[in-house]
């Protein structure tokens, strides 16, 4: 892992020219007491890295030095190959190894090309941390040592053990045999089988991870995609589904369909708003879905649901009709 993150130091300083040691810290996920660690590495190598004090200072590298250190680990091929959708590296846990890996990408470009590429990186934004009203989006956070394990037992075809937290249970260690990674809106998936029962793990809730040396009773070849689409299914048809019927003013029909698990009816009544039959995942998902709509949505039906949101409605304006 050093070796890499002196190779990236190299190469940030051949790209970009001087630096700081804050700058180079965040650049690669580390403090600034392991930068300046790592310059002491690099000068006593002989690569020629310099460092001038000032408001301006920053460490550089003499003029004109150049490096054979483009060749591609393993996990930065891998991060370049799903390199559409940055978010989509981050939660595979690769998100470093994509970024070290662009920067092997530029270095190895003609000296021509270089700086153009650059220039136009830095035009171009992708995926930011926050929407146009700073709402921030959210992505799963696996630690790197457990991601790693999964990746390795799933390329592998090697039975894994994950200590899993299923929704409202306390974690237990249990045995897989994986067969793919799965990344959707920024949720990241381990599709599974267990004791030969499909299985989908979230995974943002496994704890740990190991790969066993054990092979894995899969198939040589997956349609990942078919295989995703046929569990999509099965979660929206089984389990403890409820159905809702629904007012609902009509500016707000794409945020009740994108949460739906499906709406299976719908009309318009005279006054212009809308009267759908929706389906949700279970009583949890209905309410959560009902009370983001607020004021622009009524439950018609069932009564239990009627009942929970008038009495969540009820507590919260009581709380706030307290003086403080």
């Amino acid at each position: 892992m050093r070796a890499d993150r002196l190779v990236s130091l190299v190469l940030l300083l051949r790209q970009r020219g001087r630096l700081s040691a804050a700058t180079l810290a965040r650049e690669l996920e580390v403090s600034t007491r392991t930068v300046l660690r790592d310059i002491e590495a690099l000068s006593a190598a002989g690569v020629p890295v310099y460092a001038q004090r000032g408001r301006h200072g920053g460490f550089a590298l003499l003029p004109g030095f150049q490096t054979e250190l483009t060749g591609l680990n393993h996990d930065e091929a891998l991060a370049l190959l799903i390199a559409g959708s940055r978010r989509g590296a981050q939660a595979f846990g690769l998100g470093s190894a994509l970024a070290s890996a662009m920067l092997k990408v530029i270095d190895a470009l003609p000296e021509s090309h270089r700086h153009t590429a650059a220039g136009v990186a830095e035009r171009l934004l992708i995926d930011p941390d926050t929407d146009l009203l700073a709402r921030r989006t959210t992505t799963d956070e696996i630690p790197d040592a457990t991601m790693a394990e999964i990746r390795r037992a799933v390329f592998a075809g090697r039975k894994l053990r994950i200590h899993y937290a299923a929704l409202d249970q306390a974690p237990q260690w249990r045995t897989v045999d994986p067969i793919g990674l799965v990344t959707v809106r920024d949720q990241g998936y381990l599709l599974a089988t267990r004791s030969g029962a499909d299985r989908t793990y979230r995974l943002s809730r496994i704890h740990a991870a190991q790969k066993l040396d054990e092979p894995a009773e899969r198939p040589d070849r997956i349609d990942l995609d078919r295989a995703w689409q046929e569990r999509s299914t099965r979660f929206r048809t089984g389990g403890d589904q409820v159905t809702v019927l629904i007012r609902l003013n009509p500016k707000r029909r794409e945020e009740l369909v994108n949460t739906a698990l499906a709406v299976h009816t719908e009309r318009t009544d005279a006054d212009g708003w809308l009267r759908l039959e929706a389906s949700f995942q279970d009583s949890r998902h209905a309410e959560w879905a009902l009370w983001q709509l607020s004021t622009q949505a009524e439950a018609l039906a069932p009564q239990w649901l009627r009942t929970s949101l008038h009495n969540r409605a009820t507590a919260l304006a009581t709380r706030y009709n307290e003086t403080i």
